[in-house]
């Protein structure tokens, strides 16, 4: 067996053309630009499979744009059901939808020209009111991962079928939030006044390459199988289902499933298999400290801060936590494989003299005979970390980690639901928080630290207390720029000040392995911003 390691590392692709100028109002279309990008629609004369098994058993909600639960799992199978204006590959934006968009000179109209001949799976015709319809319904009723904000945009149809869209301002990251929000069929939508209660076999109508064949709520499980009337790439699996299984790896080597994530310590085992293929997954996942500074003052210090970050060892951390399949997190938030990573920014490694010598200039020179260090005042530093039960080794080995500096963690565990009530309502001290994206459109640092700027106020959960008006100024300029070279240059500057300031720790990004049958089915791809295999549909699709 070949082992592959495959990881994403690319600089030139479309998320970049977010950020691009366009020499004059709609005076340089996109059609030979994207052709390279363009998705193969020749039918290929290769055999399909006939059904692809995955693991499955939990629940994530109806599939469609409103009742499918916000984790990631639910958006990817929705998405089987639903396109998008553009799609995503390994190497950026796909046209999709739309078979040619162009931008205006100030990146503040983008006008998209839709595909005739699409239809729903319900027969119907899908038009360009379908699409101005999306928009302006999504606007009154937010999808559970829309990221068009109501008001952003104006949206109006143009001729037979193109859309144009009007900005209030620049955004920068404006046509990769368009080009993703899951077009909804008008004639079926137009009446539904609670969109989140509507669960009818209707509702999950869309014009992508799979329907719905079967949902279980119970069981957590999913049948989806190839639209026939598809107006795109020829489906090579015929259906994807999700189904339960009591252990993963034995369902995998029992053929049960047909893909499964594995540790490195499964590699040796893999390498004799024949017919299964390994790949790494991209680092665009990843787990991080978040400080609640709001509620504790002594957290408010960036000394203290960067003590802790002095004191850790990521590398260690991902030795011994993730058996070395993973990557040391960045002081600047962004992990390598992104392409706006600063490789420049500040990188603390473990340097405990170092810490040692912040803690002493804060007062903290005292350590007492359990060997917690604390100030004149007697304030200790002992913090409350919460994690989920799956993340208590990490927060095992932080603990043991910062306690050679006599920092004195409390390790409290808890479920799922109740970890996720508890970042929501801020109620924490310290908290390790697990999650992706972090492959995606670099906006979402403004998203997680900034606060103010001199013209409004911004309501942050993600960096509780927590405040610096350079950085808030230079998160607000990246939004608008939409000069490529310009926002990467602020996007570094961002990086060096949060790794100088410390808001947050990113800990590691996993980038563990996938097994995968390629005597099964070997058509799977990573999304240029994505850490999984099963989640693009462009994975059970043909292509070039």
């Amino acid at each position: 067996m070949k082992l592959k390691f495959k990881r994403l590392r690319k600089r030139l692709i479309t998320l970049l053309v977010i950020s691009l100028l366009v020499f004059s109002l709609f005076g340089c279309g996109t059609e030979e630009a994207m052709d390279e990008q363009d998705v193969d629609l020749i039918d290929e004369a290769e055999e399909q499979v006939e059904v692809v098994r995955l693991e499955g058993g939990s629940d994530d909600g109806y599939p469609t744009p409103y009742a499918h639960y916000s984790r990631g799992p639910g958006a990817y199978k929705m998405n089987l059901i639903f396109d998008g204006l553009l799609e995503r590959d390994e190497d950026g934006l796909v046209l999709w939808l739309a078979e040619d968009y162009e931008v205006s000179d100030d990146g503040r109209q983008y006008l998209f020209t839709i595909r005739n001949e699409v239809k729903w799976q319900d027969g119907e015709a899908m038009t360009a009111e379908d699409v101005k319809f999306t928009f302006e319904y999504s606007s009154e009723h937010p999808m559970v991962r829309t990221r068009v904000e109501p008001d952003e945009v104006e949206v109006e149809v143009k001729g037979d079928n193109q859309v144009l869209f009007t900005a209030s301002e620049p955004n920068a990251s404006l046509l990769y939030n368009l080009g993703r929000v899951p077009i909804i069929p008008k004639h079926i939508w137009e009446d539904v006044e609670n969109p989140e209660d509507y669960l009818e076999e209707e509702a999950v109508i869309g014009t992508g390459p799979y329907r719905l064949a079967d949902y279980s709520q119970e069981h957590g499980t999913y049948r989806f199988e190839a639209f026939e009337d598809f107006w795109g790439p020829r489906q090579n699996v015929k259906a994807i289902e999700f189904i339960p299984v009591s252990e993963d790896i034995m369902a995998f080597e029992q053929r049960e499933i047909d893909l499964t994530r594995i540790g490195t310590d499964l590699l040796p085992r893999f390498e004799k298999q024949e017919g299964v293929e390994v790949v790494q997954r991209p680092a665009f996942w990843g787990y991080r400290l978040r400080f609640n500074m709001q509620d504790n003052a002594q957290l408010e210090d960036k000394e203290l801060r960067q003590a802790i970050s002095y004191a850790l060892d990521l590398e260690d951390m991902v030795e011994r936590d993730a058996r070395g399949a993973g990557v040391p997190g960045s002081a600047g938030i962004l992990p390598p494989d992104h392409v706006m990573y600063n490789p420049e920014v500040k990188n603390y490694g473990q340097n405990l003299d170092k810490a040692e010598e912040l803690l002493v200039d804060l007062g903290y020179d005292q350590v007492n005979e359990d060997g917690i260090r604390y100030n004149e005042d007697g304030e200790k530093l002992c913090f409350d970390l919460f994690v989920r039960d799956s993340t208590i080794r990490l927060a095992e080995i932080m603990n043991e980690q910062l306690s050679e500096l006599g920092i004195n963690l409390s390790i409290r565990s808890e479920e799922r639901q109740t970890h996720d009530n508890r970042l929501h309502n801020n109620d924490y001290q310290l908290i390790i928080h697990g999650g992706g994206g972090w492959g995606g459109d670099p906006d979402y640092l403004r998203e997680r630290f900034m606060t103010s700027t001199d013209d409004e106020e911004y309501v942050d959960t993600q960096s509780l207390g927590y405040e610096n008006q350079e950085l808030n100024q230079l998160l607000e300029e990246q939004r608008y720029e939409v000069d490529q070279e310009r926002r990467e240059e602020i996007i570094f500057e961002i990086q060096e000040l949060l790794a100088e300031d410390v808001p947050q720790i990113a800990l590691y990004y996993p980038a563990g392995y996938t097994a995968y049958r390629a005597d099964k089915y070997d058509g799977w791809m990573f999304m240029f911003d994505h850490h999984s295999l099963t989640h693009p549909k462009l994975s059970y699709l043909t292509r070039e």
